[in-house]
């Protein structure tokens, strides 16, 4: 494609579940063909709240260097994931923060027309994996966004299990932070599938 979608992944992340899967999503995106933005939320908590959590504090200063989202990143891309942990079955406050300062590109009609899909991870089985990304669709459906779910559209969502977006039941333990094959397969189909729809949709626009 001559003209690459341009994908902008935009998270949050406190112990590097999220990052491992937007790892795993910027590579499958770049792969099929994307132009990738990576970007992850600014950090809120106090410092003493990250220091106090080894695991935290660590993620931390390894992802010092990833940038933090712009407008101009979001007016930029064709297509964004956004990922965010679950906090109460809801959006962290690191990317909330971040997604309420899209008032000028929303009055601009900036946000319509583009596409959105999102992922999440949790600390328990049944923790709102679901009612978080529901959560998200709320903002794309205010953006007059075009939400790309992965759905049942491959065999490995038949194993991950849920259609809403890729989400991971992060264990509390050494392995915090490590993501299973199986969400891996599925970061992959969602950004691949992300990918393709929304260079469909621009070649169609574009004709």
């Amino acid at each position: 494609m001559s003209d690459p979608v341009k994908l902008a992944i935009i998270y949050y992340s406190s112990t590097g579940t999220g990052t491992a899967i937007v790892d795993e999503m910027s590579k499958a995106a770049q792969n099929a063909g994307a132009e990738v933005r990576v970007r992850k939320a600014a950090e809120l908590a106090p410092q003493a709240a990250i220091d106090a959590n080894p695991i935290w504090a660590a993620h931390h200063t390894n992802t010092a260097g990833v940038p933090a989202p712009t407008l101009d990143d979001v007016a930029w891309a064709d297509a964004l994931i956004f990922g965010s942990p679950t906090r109460f079955g809801n959006l962290a406050a690191q990317l909330k923060q971040f997604l309420d300062t899209l008032s000028p590109l929303w009055m601009s009609g900036a946000l319509a027309d583009k596409v959105y899909s999102g992922f999440t991870s949790t600390g328990t089985r049944h923790g709102g994996h679901e009612s978080t990304l529901l959560a998200m669709n709320n903002s794309f459906i205010h953006f007059g966004g075009i939400i790309v779910p992965p759905g049942y559209t491959d065999p490995v969502k038949f194993v991950d299990g849920n259609p809403y977006g890729t989400s991971h039941h992060a264990e509390f333990g050494p392995d915090l932070g490590s993501i299973s094959e199986d969400t891996r397969n599925a970061a992959r189909h969602q950004a691949e599938r992300v990918v393709r729809i929304a260079g469909a949709l621009k070649r169609g626009i574009a004709a």
